[in-house]
């Protein structure tokens, strides 16, 4: 019991394979199990969205270099591997949990299912052909790799299980507590979770069955077994013990882009800054935009009290302004934050999507406009919400009325509301629907003039598991993405 006394209660066995994994129990084990990936969640991958998605850009008055190869779009296989790398790692403790031979532990395996789903939708989505079937198998040292279409299917067979086992554990089914660091042992929040998260898979999938009938009809039968579900209702937070203690302890996310225990800056928090673009689409400098009081939780004013960002992409004296605005109070707060895996604001920009498509029955423009409130409460500048709907509602692209397609509408309003929490997700959407558009750095070398659509294998790959890995090249990534990419 000392390994896991206070000062490693954040820790888990680096090598999940490691036989003394086994003796762990779920009990033990689920804190840790969730709140690894997640660091790599919050920090590498939602650095990639926010750079891409023209949230970010790179302090060039201090870094000359920053966001180089963000910015030419030119990647290759060492490329933000660390999000295939540590996902993959790191998952495997929710498997253990999973494989825990044990009756008494069925609702900590469900919670272990919804977690694993919810990160292997990341990989997915921005690798395609994943190794789903054998992962995590000790006894496969070279595990070969599933289409990411049966896979996709998968994961919502999973948290239709996970749902089923919550629904149906034994009396006798040692109760989650403390050690859960998302719900504290709320099964009934861990369910309406699940459905949340199964929306957003289904939703990934409705542009591709646009062209591909058993698509339709599979995505048909899924909505109609969700009608009537609960979703969540408050913002999906996970918060271990997040404390000031020591580095390890601090909420990652904090300690990357905020300050270290003794206050000085973390290693990115000079790094990053805001972009021209986002800076001025906040403060309705923008054409076709609105004031947006967000900002001022978004971004930290300069001195004086305006807003500054850089043109990504832009290097030089003189042409790039002497102060820059780095990232506000309402993401930075505190070495012991919460950190986000879900807010509410993306589960109502879900929805109302699903209502738009059909496969819902509701009010989309109402649930439109409840994710809008939820970011704004989520910052604590709700009382500007109404003024904002009534400039906004008219202005094509963020706004319901005013704008054509809705869903470019909904796609900017979640690009805004995950600005800096959850880039990558706001990048896939991006991927799936082309909405919204924020262009590409001045110096990107893109084929097609924009985003790529997936990353590549990483080398871990190319070179432990070489005989099973698909060939991608740098070319393809523009125009192969994940199955349900637009064309």
């Amino acid at each position: 019991m000392t390994f896991y006394s206070c000062d490693n209660y954040l820790d888990i066995n680096d090598s999940p394979n490691n036989p003394t994994s086994e003796l762990v129990n779920p009990k033990l084990a689920l804190s840790a199990a969730i709140s690894r990936p997640y660091r790599t969640l919050a920090t590498t991958a939602n650095e990639l969205g926010n750079v891409w998605m023209n949230n970010w850009g790179g302090n060039v008055n201090q870094y000359t270099s920053a966001y180089s190869t963000e910015y030419s779009l030119q990647v290759d296989n060492d490329f933000y591997s660390g999000i295939w790398n540590n996902l993959f790692v790191y998952t495997a403790n929710l498997q253990n949990i999973i494989n825990y031979n044990s009756p008494d532990y069925d609702d900590h395996k469900a919670i272990a299912k919804i977690m694993k789903t919810y990160y292997f939708q990341y990989l997915v989505d921005l690798y395609g052909d994943i190794p789903y079937s054998e992962a995590h198998d000790p006894s496969i040292l070279n595990a070969k790799y599933d289409d990411d279409l049966t896979v996709y299917r998968n994961l919502y067979s999973q948290l239709e299980e996970a749902i089923a086992m919550i629904d149906n554990a034994p009396l006798n089914t040692i109760a989650v507590g403390d050690e859960d660091p998302v719900f504290a042992g709320d099964m009934a929040m861990w369910k309406k979770f699940a459905n949340t998260v199964k929306l957003r898979i289904l939703l990934r999938e409705s542009v591709y069955a646009q062209s591909h009938a058993d698509s339709q009809t599979y995505l048909n039968s899924k909505f109609a077994s969700l009608a009537g579900a609960d979703f969540i209702t408050s913002d999906v937070t996970i918060n271990p013990g997040y404390n000031n203690g020591s580095a390890t302890q601090q909420n990652p996310y904090y300690a990357l882009y905020g300050f270290d225990t003794a206050g000085n800056p973390g290693t990115r928090r000079q790094v990053v800054v805001a972009t021209k673009h986002a800076v001025e689409f906040l403060n309705g400098t923008e054409p076709n935009t609105t004031f947006d009081n967000r900002i001022s939780k978004l971004y930290a004013p300069i001195t004086g009290g305006s807003y500054v960002g850089v043109i990504q992409g832009t290097q030089g004296a003189g042409n790039v302004p002497p102060a820059l605005s780095f990232l506000g109070s309402g993401l930075i707060v505190g070495g012991d934050q919460d950190g986000s895996l879900m807010t509410l604001a993306e589960s109502n920009f879900l929805q109302s999507e699903a209502v738009l498509r059909g496969y819902m029955s509701g009010d989309a423009k109402a649930l439109f406009q409840s994710g809008i409130q939820a970011s704004f409460d989520m910052y604590g500048v709700s009382a500007n919400y109404a003024s904002y709907i009534a400039t906004s509602n008219s202005i094509s692209g963020i706004g319901w009325d005013g704008t054509a397609n809705k869903v470019e509408a909904i796609m900017t309003q979640k690009w805004i509301a995950l600005n800096g929490i959850n880039g990558i997700e706001s990048y896939i959407e991006y991927v799936r629907t082309g909405f919204p558009s924020t262009g590409v750095s001045t110096v990107a070398i893109t084929p097609t003039g924009k985003l790529p659509k997936r990353l590549l294998y990483p080398t871990s790959e190319l070179t432990g598991n070489t005989a099973n890995v698909p060939s991608v090249s740098l070319s393809q990534i523009f125009n192969q993405g994940a199955f349900w990419s637009v064309p």
